[in-house]
């Protein structure tokens, strides 16, 4: 089972606040720990939303809007992907991960889907042409 672990952004992190060498050096040994059991398949931080953009779909119209994006609670500041055997597991593993930040916050731990979780929607032309697209990844 893949899991993409969310750090949730601060106002700290949305400010463009870097992390001290010391809590990069400790998210640089529970990294390592991921990596040495085999769980980390990604992870990276992100810069705030000030540097970024969202795009509004509706039908086939898109519109774009820069950042920065309000509601901090509701903005990622990084993440995970990890392939463990349960959601238990992930759960285990994040309790060990350093608080990302200074200040009180939060990771969210959400399950990838995989092409069996889509059912009949998943035909083998739709299953083929997937796993012909990670194949060239």
């Amino acid at each position: 089972m893949r899991f993409m672990i969310i750090v949730k952004a601060t106002a700290d992190s949305e400010a463009g606040k870097l992390p001290s060498t010391e809590l990069m050096t400790a998210m640089g040994k529970f990294n390592e720990e991921l990596v040495n059991a085999g769980v980390l398949l990604a992870g990276e931080g992100l810069h705030p939303t000030a540097k970024g953009a969202r795009i509004h779909f509706d039908g086939a119209s898109r519109t774009v809007t820069d950042g920065p994006f309000s509601e901090t609670k509701e903005l990622i500041a990084g993440f995970w992907l990890i392939q463990v055997k349960s959601k238990e597991e992930a759960i285990e593993w994040m309790k060990r991960c350093p608080n990302p930040f200074d200040v009180p916050s939060d990771i969210e731990i959400r399950q990838v889907y995989e092409m069996s979780d889509f059912g009949e929607a998943a035909t083998p032309e739709v299953v083929a042409q997937e796993e012909a697209l990670r194949a060239r990844l």
